[in-house]
């Protein structure tokens, strides 16, 4: 069922909203999923979270508890969607809203081969018209935010007023803020895992763009994998979006959390025993462990006991019965082999 809306104060609710526009966790298919966006909840309370896309047509006709369903805590929480037609992206963003989203995006970013198939994802960049009757749509159809996550162009473009004018026409449609991945989607010859390393990054196309237009949020991702980084361009923009490095060495989005908030930094495993009662509630309801812990892996990473760490779950969290003793063996090992190297 839609998680209610009713009685929470909205006031508060688009404060906080509003204040996660500074760290967002990237849409990543396969990866954040809600048992990934809990933990990274825990770990960063101030963050904004995005689903893994969803293709408008799926979330109109698919299993909506399992494609949509989130626990409360999860929020601000925004739906990415996929798609190419004004109506069923209208459509889908009304679900979307009604299931009690903070925002909808819109996908005008992913390369992969199947994305192209269905005239949606990075390619839409090619027919920014149609992108901004999508927008447009969208936001006759819904009161949350509509937004818009794209690439600096396609293949060989390589002019900077043709992606500000994309940009421009969005917002023209209504789109409310812009995601900016920094740099060019290549669709010929390139798979998904090297159209996230190989295009060349280019920060100031994302920097010139809010020079220019003060008034627009815009949020930058790409190549964003430490504090130091994440410091440095937040300077120019709005907000901050991790990717893979959120979710390889989670512990990071903790770290950024902090610096922002000023509170101090928990211990990893205090961390995740404050995942306890969320995973053993789904272990209750039949998951099995391996669902949850691959999206833990990553907690100590560049520790000292981290791959012992690492071994535990992946060894196990895959065996019948496997509940949450498991990863208190791993933390108990994770602990000796940090004494190790302290002594």
């Amino acid at each position: 069922m839609p998680v209610s809306t009713i009685n929470r104060p909205m006031t508060s609710a688009t404060a906080r909203y509003a204040d996660s526009l500074r760290l967002s966790v990237a849409p990543m298919m396969d990866w954040t999923d809600r048992h990934c966006r809990v933990f990274h909840r825990l770990l960063a309370p101030g963050a904004r979270l995005y689903t893994e896309m969803v293709h408008a047509n799926a979330v109109i006709h698919g299993d909506r508890q399992r494609l949509l369903g989130f626990d409360a805590s999860e929020q601000p929480l925004a739906l990415q969607l996929g798609g190419s037609d004004p109506a069923l992206l209208a459509q889908a963003a009304r679900i979307a809203a009604e299931w009690g989203y903070d925002e909808v995006n819109l996908n005008c970013g992913c390369p992969s081969d199947r994305v192209q198939a269905g005239r949606f994802g990075a390619c839409l960049m090619r027919e920014p018209v149609l992108v901004a009757e999508c927008v447009s749509a969208m936001v006759e159809a819904v009161d949350i935010p509509v937004t818009v996550k794209c690439r600096l162009g396609v293949d060989e473009d390589d002019n900077y007023d043709v992606f500000a004018s994309f940009v421009d026409r969005q917002v023209d449609a209504g789109a409310a803020m812009v995601v900016v991945h920094a740099r060019n989607a290549w669709l010929k010859g390139l798979s998904p895992k090297e159209n996230r390393e190989v295009p060349p990054l280019k920060y100031d196309w994302a920097y010139r763009l809010k020079q220019e237009r003060p008034a627009l949020p815009v949020v930058l991702n790409g190549g964003l994998a430490s504090i130091e980084a994440v410091q440095a361009q937040a300077v120019h923009v709005d907000g901050v979006m991790l990717g893979r490095a959120a979710y390889h060495d989670p512990y990071l989005l903790h770290q950024l959390e902090a610096l922002h908030t000023g509170a101090p930094l928990r211990p990893r495993g205090e961390l995740l025993r404050a995942l306890r009662p969320y995973i053993e509630a789904r272990l209750g309801e039949g998951l099995a462990l391996k669902h949850i812990t691959r999206h833990i892996l990553g907690l100590f990473h560049g520790q000292p006991g981290g791959r012992a760490f690492r071994q535990v779950l992946s060894e196990g969290a895959h065996r019948p019965g496997a509940g949450w003793a498991l990863i208190e063996q791993a933390l108990e090992v994770t602990d000796r082999g940090a004494d190790r190297a302290a002594a």
